[in-house]
């Protein structure tokens, strides 16, 4: 019961922050609004909806099931609603439509916008993989298009201002601080209530206490999908019904038996291995309508939740990602707690604490930084557009980068070459011309003294060794310097050559004959691994292992100066590396120097390229390792394959079409595992050619947010055979569902095929047979199998769904 009493009168009205965000919308400025989730954030786009009278709205939303979600919710008011996803494009002129963020960048690519584009979740610009697309989107927007920003977890909403009006744009903050439906946290340990010994274990048995407590209904939130589903039976196992959920027969068939049986004792999981008509058309719905006791969610879907219950429960601190355990971040963890309290429902909200478990106070803001990334994609169809305009391409790119997020301009790696672009190298990329202005190669001066490349140096014994000295070139065993620099004792004539004369010991007072070895000596042996005694009679001196004493040479000859013994050693046959000229001459220790290219040895900018700019990898050496831009920067075919596509999808589908042995109909089934995921390995058999072209293309190199190992980062082998087996039967494909494979995992993976065939067919047409080959292919496909997920086609929920619910537990006396 509300404030009005058995009416359940609701009345909207708005607060006093969405009139000022209105006004500032009416008089033309961008606004950011910052506030709680539930604070009617998208009320506001409704009130603006209803306000403007022309001009085309465009709502980016982060997943496809929220466009669908707001779609059918807009719809329901009896607008003219379209919507444009990666799935669909239905009506895309409308006054309102709803759309995923990277469907409109082709749009703000050719300077054109809507009137106005509200951006919701607009924290997502810090996203590591999608941050680029949201962040290149609010930098191209054109002039007359409007910007709102909505969000609630963003601790510095006023750089977003800055950014604006940096960008010459008038904008304003909107900043709420106060929720709606205040948020109390509740430790469940602490509740009164007990419920009966005959419900065990320990999340059902706090759970029980909370329901008791009136806190119901409660999203829980699990790290992994079979945790949620395990959660979910174990919950309503062990929880009385009361009040079962009727469902009807559409409702029934699309549920499932298991899922049934759980929405009978109002109860759900919800995770991606649902298909989409049982999260949009049955567990989200219910939920929404107050149906749903409890509904179970995995943390890795959190954003994906379009529903808020009375009160929310996290029971870990993290969650799995593919094979990888990820910590949730404190602005997750506040849009978590954030789902507690539904506006005109609750007058609190509460976020449940058990112990060791995440708290409501680990919930906080986060700043929005710039992603890591650029979008290269986006950033090489600038540069395609430049060609085409006969404009210099890189400063194009370069203007861009200049507008996003951040006062210090994002670095492509060509900002030198565009200051100094005619140089003789003709190279525009920084790091290739540092790269090529410090080439690790040398020259040495020959026997003629004239510079010559140096190569493979070759092992050859002192004795044909040479040496340069005041322009003739003499043996290297006469010359002192060389004697001097090899081991230690000082040079001693032997003939016409040198020789070395080093001590060897003292002579033994008590024992005529027997020397002390000298400590080098000793040391040197024992270092190489050989056994000698200090002591050692004068005739065994020969027996010695002097050859394994690094720079010792053959003793030949020992000479007695007083009580100290010196050996006189021959180099001749030490071994040394040796420069070998063009004259056949072998040279000890030429003089050397660098060898720079013959376009840099005049270059003005050679001390710039060579100790200044950096050889590390940018994106435009990236793009030039890819293969995807000329040294001048046009593109080439395969960087404007790739500049159709996000991350690195582009880059398979151009290594495909160059690998001429490839059928286009084997590319067009094959590419369903570029988004695909790791969950299919299993069932891999033939579409992993499609791997092997980007091995080929691409070797094993990784580029942060577009390729690991050389694959795209979603790429998983298996997806297209499974596809294929269940289009063959739905049967056969059944059965290889198990615990790691879901339907809804299917559904998705046909879905992102679908979704990149339509890209494919909507793409811009190239001079290359293959790509229309391609484009031909996929829309054949398209053809006789265009299944797409829309909101229109989901169940209405039944009118006994749609009323109050009393979720308090009361365990009947048998229980």
């Amino acid at each position: 019961m509300n404030s009005f009493g058995e009416l359940d009168i609701h009345l909207k009205i708005p607060d006093l922050w969405q009139q000022d965000a209105l006004h500032h919308i009416k008089a033309g400025e961008d606004v950011v609004v910052n506030a709680p989730t539930g604070a009617g954030k998208t009320y506001l786009v409704e009130l603006i909806a209803e306000s403007k009278r022309s001009g085309q709205i465009v709502l980016a939303v982060p997943t496809r099931a929220l466009a669908n979600d707001k779609l059918r919710e807009f719809r329901a008011k009896g607008w003219r609603v379209g919507i444009v996803t990666g799935d669909v494009a239905i009506d895309p002129d409308a006054p309102i439509v709803v759309a995923t963020l990277e469907t409109q960048k082709p749009r703000f690519l050719r300077g054109q916008g809507p009137q106005l584009f509200v951006i919701d979740e607009y924290q997502m610009i810090g996203d590591e993989a999608r941050g680029v697309n949201y962040e290149l989107c609010v930098a191209l927007a054109p002039p007359q298009t409007q910007l709102l920003l909505l969000s609630g977890s963003v601790s510095n909403p006023q750089d977003m201002v800055d950014w604006l009006m940096r960008l010459g744009r008038k904008a304003q903050l909107i900043s709420v601080k106060k929720r709606p439906v205040p948020l109390e946290e509740i430790h469940l340990d602490a509740l009164s209530f007990n419920p009966p010994r005959t419900v065990t274990g320990f999340w059902p048995r706090l759970i029980a206490r909370a329901l008791m407590a009136d806190l119901g209904p409660i999203l829980v939130f699990a790290p992994q999908r079979k945790g949620a589903e395990s959660l979910a039976r174990q919950l309503a196992a062990a929880l009385p019904i009361e009040n079962p959920l009727a469902l009807s027969s559409e409702q029934k068939r699309l549920a499932g038996g298991t899922l049934e049986k759980l929405l009978n004792k109002r109860v759900a999981y919800h995770h991606s291995g649902l298909s989409y008509q049982q999260r949009a058309g049955l567990v989200e719905p219910l939920a929404k309508a107050g149906q749903l006791r409890i509904v179970v969610s995995t943390t890795g879907l959190a954003a994906g939740v379009n529903f808020s219950m009375r009160s929310v429960l996290v029971t870990e601190s993290q969650f799995t990602l593919g094979s990888v355990q990820q910590l949730i971040q404190p602005d997750e963890l506040l849009q978590m707690f954030g789902r507690a309290g539904r506006r005109g429902f609750d007058e609190v909200g509460y976020a449940l604490v058990a112990p060791d478990r995440p708290r409501l106070r680990e919930g906080k803001q986060r700043p929005v930084r710039r992603p890591k990334l650029l979008d290269w994609p986006s950033l090489i169809g600038i540069l395609d557009v430049a060609c085409e305009q006969g404009i210099e391409p890189f400063s194009q790119v370069v203007e861009a980068c200049h507008r996003l997020l951040g006062e210090t301009p994002a670095k492509v790696g060509v900002e030198h070459g565009i200051r100094f672009p005619n140089t003789p190298c003709g190279l525009q990329v920084d790091a290739e011309r540092a790269r090529y202005a410090t080439a690790n190669s040398e020259e040495f001066l020959n026997s003629q003294g004239a510079w010559e490349p140096r190569r493979e140096r070759v092992s050859l014994p002192l004795s044909k060794l040479h040496v340069l000295s005041e322009g003739a070139v003499v043996p290297a065993l006469e010359r002192p310097s060389v004697i001097k620099a090899i081991g230690g004792g000082k040079p001693f004539r032997m003939g016409k050559r040198l020789g070395k004369k080093r001590l060897i010991g003292f002579f033994d007072k008590r024992k005529k004959g027997r020397v002390q070895l000298a400590s080098w000596l000793l040391d040197s042996f024992a270092e190489c691994g050989s056994e000698v005694s200090k002591r050692c009679d004068l005739d065994a001196l020969d027996s010695l292992p002097w050859e394994m004493v690094p720079d010792c040479g053959e003793l030949v000859d020992t000479k007695r100066e007083g009580f100290r013994l010196f050996g006189v050693f021959d180099l001749a046959s030490l071994v040394f590396e040796a420069d070998v000229d063009v004259f056949g001459v072998a040279l000890y220790e030429p003089q050397t120097r660098r060898a720079y290219p013959l376009e840099c040895q005049g270059c003005p900018q050679r001390a710039v390229c060579e100790g200044e700019l950096s050889s590390a990898r940018s994106p435009a050496l990236a793009w030039r390792q890819l293969g995807l831009v000329e040294a001048d920067g046009h593109p080439t075919l395969r960087g404007r394959i790739f500049s159709f596509f996000q991350g690195g999808e582009g880059l398979a589908i151009a290594a495909a079409l160059e690998d001429e042995s490839y059928a286009v109909d084997a590319i067009a089934r094959d590419i369903a595992n570029l988004r695909a995921g790791y969950r299919f390995d299993d069932y891999s058999s033939y579409s992993h050619r499609i791997s092997r072209a980007c091995r080929v293309a691409y070797q094993d190199r990784s580029y942060d947010g577009y390729l690991r190992h050389g694959l795209p980062l979603h790429y998983g082998d298996g997806a297209a055979e499974v596809i294929a087996e269940w289009a063959d039967s739905v049967g056969k494909g059944k059965k290889l569902l198990g615990d790691n494979l879901k339907f809804g995992d299917v559904q998705r993976a046909r879905q992102e095929w679908l979704s990149l065939l339509r890209h494919i067919v909507n793409a811009p047409s190239l001079e290359f047979e293959r790509w229309i080959e391609l484009q031909a292919c996929a829309k054949a496909i398209l053809a006789v199998d265009d299944q797409r997920l829309l909101a229109e086609e989901l169940p209405k929920l039944e009118p006994s769904q749609l009323g109050r619910v009393e979720h308090r537990l009361r365990f009947p006396r048998k229980w």
